[in-house]
């Protein structure tokens, strides 16, 4: 089961997508209407509302006054805070349940729209913000929802900013246009994206970059750190204890640096022998993380081969590479000393993105290009140690 968590600001056009992916066959999941479900009459959280706030949080049918209610703790963040211990629980409980109703295969959205203000990035297979510039939205608000402009602004700024969503999105959808606009591109992110990764959960398949070094090659991107950053926070609410360390790793971990547009991460375990468990597996798998097939290995400084475990992500946009090894073992001590080498030294950092280039001006499969680069590796893990010892640098405790 794909899980797709929904957000984008107020006036953003997030109702409409919702609508549309219900269209398309998704079990869309209201955040706000299951927070009106819970403190319906007759349920625990609003008898204890009123035993907080008083009966006058009440309308004359005994139903909650939300505007009145929104009025109190507006500006009171303690009243908040009670509201909120209140409420919280009875919305999770209510929200697990229909998670679990929801078809074991298929595409569940969860339409949240504080998903970024509550930093749930990691509860989802893949985040989708709807956006919209925002004076566009004050001019929807005003004009369809009668609100006026100095409370639309008000209301669009204790939301989380733009930069905010962009980190937190895994695909985003720029809303400026018509709903026919806004449509088509729900269709095609539905098409292109959201079927196949559900497709390639179920069936265990890791999503793979074209053999082409051209089409894999890429300027640095500043959006491979946040990338990275939400599929650490997957993996971490996916292994718990089971990772020790969890590092954005390789080349689109250094800034600056061209790299094939491919995450490398780094999961440090006690044993490779953890890693082979099913429970493992079956978590990694179950958060968007198949298991590759076959025997993986690095090839050692000193002659041997550093077994690891190789898992990949699901999704068909965003290829990454999981890489397993014994934390403090040889093979994860130079994924890390590699990384910070070539974060610390220009000039060496420079050598290889020259040799970079020059390989990929004259090869056309990666697979060349990944051995082409071998024995330029064999010398830098020896400047690389040099480097280390002048930097009195220790891999992470």
């Amino acid at each position: 089961m794909l899980r797709v968590g929904l957000t984008g600001g107020i006036g953003s056009g997030k109702s409409t997508a919702a609508r549309r992916l219900v269209e398309l066959g998704a079990t869309v999941i209201d955040a706000d209407q299951i927070a009106r479900e819970v403190v319906q009459p007759g349920t625990h959280a609003l008898r204890e509302i009123v035993a907080r706030f008083g009966d006058e949080v009440l309308l004359p049918d005994g139903s909650l006054d939300r505007a009145g209610l929104a009025r109190i703790v507006f500006n009171d963040p303690r009243a908040l805070a009670d509201l909120e211990a209140i409420t919280h629980p009875a919305i999770n409980e209510l929200t697990a349940t229909r998670m679990a109703a929801a078809r074991r295969h298929g595409i569940v959205v969860h339409d949240m729209p504080i998903l970024v203000e509550k930093a749930l990035t990691s509860d989802y297979h893949l985040v989708l913000v709807i956006d919209a510039p925002v004076e566009e939205r004050v001019r929807r608000l005003v004009e369809s929802r009668g609100m006026s402009e100095s409370d639309a602004r008000s209301r669009i700024g204790v939301q989380a900013t733009d930069p905010q969503r962009y980190a937190a999105a895994d695909a985003v959808i720029t809303n400026t246009g018509s709903v026919d606009e806004l449509t088509a591109a729900v269709d095609e992110l539905w098409t292109d994206r959201l079927v196949p990764f559900d497709t390639n959960i179920r069936l265990g398949v890791v999503s793979r970059r074209p053999d082409e070094l051209q089409q894999t090659l890429s300027e640095p991107q500043e959006r491979w750190s946040h990338d990275a950053a939400r599929l650490m926070g997957r993996l971490h609410k996916a292994l718990g204890e089971r990772a020790i360390s969890i590092e954005h790793v390789g080349s689109t971990a250094i800034p600056g640096l061209i790299a094939k547009d491919v995450i490398d991460l780094q999961i440090g375990v006690a044993d490779l022998a953890v890693a082979d468990q099913p429970s493992f597996i079956d978590a990694m798998t179950a958060a968007g993380f198949p298991r590759a097939p076959g025997v993986w290995w690095d090839s050692g400084a000193d002659g041997k081969e550093w077994p690891k475990r190789l898992h990949g992500n699901a999704d068909p946009r965003r290829v990454a590479h999981i890489h397993v090894r014994e934390h403090g073992s040889a093979g994860w001590v130079w994924a890390l000393r590699f990384r910070d080498w070539m974060r610390d030294d220009a000039e060496a950092r420079q050598r290889y993105a020259s040799l970079k280039r020059d390989l990929a001006r004259r090869l056309v499969r990666t697979a060349d290009y990944a051995a082409a680069k071998e024995p330029w590796f064999a010398k830098a893990q020896a400047d690389a140690l040099s480097w280390a010892s002048a930097r009195g640098w220790r891999p992470p405790s």
